[in-house]
């Protein structure tokens, strides 16, 4: 059960005084009957809800696949830079949350979404979900690297990343899949081989593939059938 006034801000209606000031004029009706008071509790999955004349669906969670451009923090908010949030202003009333980070010069597949719980399941080491990044980059790759790759590769901080697996697509550009997530680790993993990262974009997370058709910095809602993708993986 849940307050009208919470329910109808949370369904984008406005803030706590807007959705009062509709209540109050009449404006809303729940299973057919006109309301006045704010704090009348409803069910928000069986109640039938009116605004102004149209029916009101409630969506408790959202997860939305966005494809982060350059120049964009991975962030709800930065004094000095255009955030992920800025880029999807239609959901600001979600109050979604990007499922990990890309660095700002990272291009491609970025999740956001409200639902804490499975966020903390697709980040966590104990689920291990893949992401796999599409990396160009200059220096020369060694035979040698590959099993170092798949072995597990210490990064500058003395820390042994788990095993990964690469891809060498030609002669300065691979796929990279790891299971973790650490601050800047593609391009630290790269650096420990005296090689340096020129251009990383990630093209999966999980069972989730980048749609190529979203161009960057556009955005859609995952269907059903990918969230029970994601779910799945995390169990």
């Amino acid at each position: 059960m849940m307050r009208l006034d919470k329910y109808l801000s949370h369904a984008g209606y406005g803030t706590r005084t807007q959705v009062k000031a509709l209540i109050k004029k009449g404006l809303v009706s729940v299973n057919e009957i006109v309301i006045y008071k704010d704090d009348k509790k409803i069910d928000e999955t069986l109640d039938e809800i009116i605004v102004d004349g149209e029916k009101s669906d409630y969506q408790k969670f959202i997860y939305i696949m966005l494809h982060k451009p350059d120049g964009v923090i991975s962030s709800n908010y930065d004094p000095y830079h255009k955030t992920t949030k800025d880029l999807i202003p239609l959901y600001d009333h979600y109050k979604t949350f990007p499922v990990g980070r890309l660095d700002i010069d990272t291009e491609g597949l970025l999740i956001l979404t409200n639902d804490g719980l499975l966020a903390h399941q697709l980040l966590s080491p104990k689920y291990h979900v893949d992401k796999t990044y599409y990396v160009e980059f200059s220096g020369d790759f060694k035979q040698i690297y590959f099993e170092l790759f798949k072995t597990g590769i210490t990064i500058d901080d003395g820390y042994l990343c788990m095993p990964s697996k690469i891809e060498l697509i030609d002669t300065n550009k691979a796929y990279l899949t790891i299971k973790e997530g650490k601050f800047h680790q593609v391009k630290r993993m790269f650096l420990a081989l005296d090689m340096t990262v020129t251009y990383l974009r990630r093209v999966t997370f999980g069972p989730i593939k980048l749609d190529e058709s979203l161009k960057k910095g556009s955005h859609r809602l995952l269907t059903e059938s990918e969230i029970n993708l994601l779910k799945v993986a995390v169990k």
